[in-house]
């Protein structure tokens, strides 16, 4: 368990998680709307050595980041509706892509997520800070 306390500390976070990250790998960030998810993506992407802002994908599904040392594909399903429509945006081919991709709201679609997904939960708790769980399915 990880407990971060700023919004900083989230993206130092993500950064500091960057460097353990592999081409084919996955990480699937759950958590309520504020909860980090997307602070944590900026981290992991400027940990790759990414100069790009790294906004929330919501309205355009997924942005792609490929200027760092690894590309990476950020895909957000908050306002997918269907298994069949985040398919139909390509999930199946860039899950062969050489290079990482972090989803927001896995948990909405659990069952596309593949083996070996790093599960990271996000909890916002009452004194403000966030608790970060991990489980790897």
């Amino acid at each position: 368990m990880i407990k971060l306390h700023t919004a900083d500390e989230a993206h130092e976070w993500g950064r500091q998680l960057a460097p353990t990250l592999a081409a084919g790998d996955v990480i699937a960030l759950c958590g309520q709307l504020g909860a980090g998810k997307t602070q944590i993506t900026r981290g992991i992407v400027a940990g790759m050595g990414s100069a790009v802002a790294v906004t929330s994908p919501t309205f355009t599904l997924v942005h792609e980041y490929l200027d760092g040392r690894l590309p990476v594909f950020h895909f957000d399903f908050y306002r997918m509706e269907s298994a069949s429509e985040v398919i139909g945006i390509g999930w199946d081919e860039f899950l062969t892509e050489p290079g990482v991709i972090i989803v927001e709201w896995a948990d909405m679609f659990p069952d596309l997520m593949p083996p070996g997904t790093r599960w990271f939960h996000i909890e916002a708790q009452p004194d403000g800070t966030r608790q970060v769980t991990e489980k790897i399915g």
